[in-house]
């Protein structure tokens, strides 16, 4: 299937506002069973088998059975990825600018994957540090490590020359700045650094199915440290 049909499929199955909202509701990565999605959504239990049919069969959700229930889940990380990009997307008109935001779900507000590096309160947190600390310095659109913070980040095991190699894969620093957190965090090779050394260290960890990341209580302390500026708390 072309790139061209793949979208206009996928299009097609979230134009309904119902299945949308059958999405967004998994968008924690948290199963679901029928029967709560059909009352999370306004529809009957029929109606709402219909949708889930619907998206099961295009690869957009995964059935799990578990006794005489049937629970549903996304498909893949790369799901989730895509209804988070598409809810961020900021459309013009004023009925557009009175919409009221979707909100983030508890469990991924305070750590979650973002692409390949880490997003959510704990990552915006870590930023400001950064550049609060002198580590990073210019504007969101340019922004460079220090000679302070190469210095710095090198003590960690992050070595910013190292990351070079793979600027063709993107940028070794920039700012990503989703709608769903208080402000930008870091992405590029350094953003994909730091969350391979909070997985590594055992100070975070996945949940299989899911983007929300734990934080350990080590990590906490550890995380803190970055910048020397101890502001984290245990979500």
């Amino acid at each position: 299937m072309s790139a061209v049909s793949s979208i206009s499929q996928i299009a097609g199955l979230m134009a309904d506002p119902k299945r949308s909202a059958m999405l967004w509701a998994l968008i924690d990565g948290i199963p679901r069973p029928t029967d709560e999605l059909a009352m999370m959504t306004g529809l009957t239990s029929s109606s709402a088998c219909a949708h889930l049919s619907l998206l099961s069969s295009a690869g957009l959700l995964r059935l799990e059975a578990r006794g005489r229930k049937r629970y549903f889940r996304l498909a893949t990380p790369q799901v989730g990825a895509a209804v988070e990009a598409l809810a961020s997307v900021q459309l013009g008109g004023e009925k557009a600018r009175q919409a009221t935001p979707l909100q983030m779900p508890m469990s991924m507000r305070r750590a979650r994957r973002c692409g390949e590096h880490l997003g959510g309160e704990l990552a915006s947190e870590l930023y400001h540090r950064l550049v609060v600390a002198g580590w990073l310095e210019g504007s969101e659109r340019q922004l460079m490590v220090s000679e302070q913070g190469r210095a710095e980040l090198a003590n960690i095991g992050v070595y910013i020359d190292a990351l070079a190699p793979n600027q063709q894969r993107g940028c070794v620093i920039c700012h990503c700045n989703q709608w769903t957190d208080q402000g930008p965090h870091l992405g590029g090779s350094l953003g994909q650094a730091l969350l391979k050394l909070f997985l590594q260290s055992g100070w975070i960890r996945e949940t299989e199915g899911t983007r929300a990341l734990q934080i350990s209580p080590m990590g906490v302390q550890e995380i803190n440290r970055i910048g020397r500026v101890p502001t984290l708390q245990v979500g």
